[in-house]
């Protein structure tokens, strides 16, 4: 110790680069497979025939990233494996999306969720969620390129913009070809990719430490195995509560509202296939979720009695793994790149997944109601847009790297925003007497208040009382350590909110904004019920919308286009549901 520097081998780079080849080739087969495709919906939706399997596996990795390979296990190495609790919250959201929001958002098919808004409230309402939607992910993009390419650089020497730019361009080029259906099966490739990683590195762990057992033993010596914290404290950063309750709103507003979520469970052929395929997803989720936890306690068991971070080997926690995984697997070529194969499928399926919903959106939000251009036209369209929005995000990356740590802001404002857009649909379909003057109030005023509190603790950072990183030692290190690093905040010129406000658990942002969502809403509403003295509107029930919106736009024209453009018509709508538009249909027809 330290051990000498070791670097990339040719079986590494030749690992990696399949990686890569398998992504594209991929891309390639459906674009030829498809060489047929008439329309946009074929290229941004998978005609609507994809089966559950692959769609499972493909909701899995999406929001899977490289920040879950290379920072879950961090998070346990510093902090316990609390975490482990999300597989409570993964189950909550499962039942609360395919209960609640798939039914809706399959039954109208929608390509875009942002059409229900405009159906349920009205356009501004639409266009405000589609603008907030392109923000976030081309600001989120931008992060797990570059992110994952920072770490790995520093630790296993690979070069960073070639490793940014060959991805960027790979993930582009498979999106821009294949469309959805390429997305999807480059996901249950790059998913299987990602295991394998978390495999090789727990496999030879076990090996060095003696058994499952002895690191068991060792988390729990170390306080990593710290799961039941009943402390209903707010200001905690992780107890039972925040990652069972914060969690499940976090996780629902990704998988129930998420453009990229969403456009992959209504593609199925039918609603049963759509909720088979969330619940094989849970099943990813946890697989995930229990190879990072364990990584971590691996991670913890090599390195208890002498921290490479304190002891200053690495710059950064996220360059940990990497620095492992040279450590323990250098001697074995083609593993490290198995490992750094496995960070950038997660970079690929997330950015593949974030251009081909951004794609969809401006297509069917933006360009579609004020164009009258072909099917043809829109698909080619589609590819175009595709390639520009890949593009950006390769540039978001070069952004990345130039902004240093402030872009850490972007990924909790990612999480931010999630939570007013959540209100503002758990509203639109569970409140049928929620209108779009409250429905607009109530997402702005939800913004305000979850991004004042997320910004304040980006700038003021919660003392450590309150994070309680676990205790790590240097005592070990049979090495000279020069300035060691303390990883201490300071604490001077804190204002009075600081020591509350802005030391909330960060995963109560999401139910901060969700919660102020909907109380600005009923407050909107009721003030104007009030007022006009008219009482409730008429709805039309649980599920979809009240009457008066879809007698006063005269545009809830369910089945234009779908036939043709899809190949199959959607087969979870009855005739009940659409009794008070039959002979508009008929007519339109």
């Amino acid at each position: 110790w330290p051990r000498t520097e070791s670097s990339f081998v040719t079986a590494d780079y030749v690992v990696f680069a399949l990686m890569l080849l398998v992504s594209a080739a991929v891309g390639v087969y459906f674009a030829w497979a498809d060489r047929g495709q008439r329309s946009s919906g074929d290229f941004l939706m998978g005609g609507r025939r994809l089966t559950a399997l692959p769609v499972s596996l493909s909701l899995t990795a999406s929001f899977m990233s490289a920040i879950t390979v290379l920072s879950n296990p961090v998070e346990v190495y510093r902090y316990g494996a609390s975490i482990g609790l999300y597989g409570l919250s993964y189950v909550m959201m499962v039942v609360v999306t395919s209960e609640v929001f798939l039914p809706v958002f399959y039954r109208l098919a929608v390509t875009s969720t942002y059409e229900y808004l405009e159906l349920r409230f009205n356009r501004a309402t639409r266009l405000l969620g589609t603008a907030l939607f392109i923000v976030q992910t081309i600001l989120y993009t931008g992060i797990v390129i570059y992110a994952p390419a920072l770490a790995l650089n520093h630790v296993t020497g690979m070069d960073l913009w070639g490793a940014v730019i060959s991805t960027g361009l790979v993930c582009t080029f498979y999106c821009t070809m294949g469309g959805l259906k390429a997305v999807v099966w480059t996901d249950v490739f790059q998913l299987g990719v990602m295991l394998a990683g978390f495999l090789s590195v727990i496999i030879r762990s076990v090996v060095l430490q003696g058994g499952v057992f002895p690191i068991i033993s060792d988390s729990e010596e170390g306080g990593r195995l710290n799961f039941w914290d009943f402390d209903t404290n707010p200001l905690k950063r992780h107890t039972f509560w925040t990652i069972t309750v914060g969690g499940t709103f976090v996780w629902v507003s990704i998988y129930g509202i998420n453009q990229a979520q969403v456009q992959r469970y209504i593609s199925c052929k039918s609603l049963t296939h759509a909720r088979v395929s969330l619940y094989i997803n849970l099943l990813g989720l946890w697989s995930i979720l229990l190879c990072s936890v364990f990584a971590g306690m691996c991670l913890y068991s090599v390195y208890k009695h002498c921290d490479p971070w304190t002891a200053g080997l690495v710059s950064a926690p996220d360059q940990l793994m990497p620095y492992l995984v040279m450590d323990i697997l250098g001697d074995y070529p083609g593993l490290p790149g198995l490992f750094v194969a496995a960070a950038y499928s997660g970079s690929l399926s997330t950015v593949s997944s974030s251009i081909n919903a951004l794609a969809a959106v401006t297509v069917e939000d933006l360009i579609k109601p004020h164009t009258h251009m072909s099917e043809k036209h829109l698909a080619w369209t589609s590819k175009g847009l595709s390639l520009a929005y890949g593009a950006l995000c390769i540039a978001m990356a070069g952004l990345a790297s130039l902004m240093g740590g402030i872009l850490q802001a972007a990924i909790s404002i990612f999480g931010i925003i999630g939570g007013p857009l959540l209100g503002l649909f758990a509203l639109g379909i569970l409140c049928p007497i929620a209108n779009s003057k409250g429905a607009l109030s109530g997402l702005v005023s939800g913004l305000v208040v979850s991004l004042w509190v997320g910004i304040g603790a980006q700038v003021y950072p919660p003392p450590a009382e309150l994070t309680r990183p676990l205790p790590l030692t240097t005592d070990g290190c049979n090495f000279t350590i020069t300035g060691v690093s303390q990883h201490v905040f300071s604490s001077a010129t804190r204002p009075v909110l600081a020591d509350n406000w802005y030391s909330l658990s960060y995963l109560y942002f999401s139910p901060i904004g969700t919660i102020t969502a909907v109380v600005s809403t009923a407050a909107v509403n009721h003030i104007k019920m009030l007022w006009t003295n008219n009482g409730c509107p008429l709805t039309l029930g649980f599920v979809l919308f009240p009457i008066e919106v879809m007698t006063r736009t005269g545009r809830l024209d369910l089945t234009k286009d779908r036939e043709k453009e899809f190949g199959n018509t959607n087969p979870a709508f009855c005739d009940v549901e659409l009794d008070l538009t039959r002979s508009s249909i008929s007519h339109m027809k």
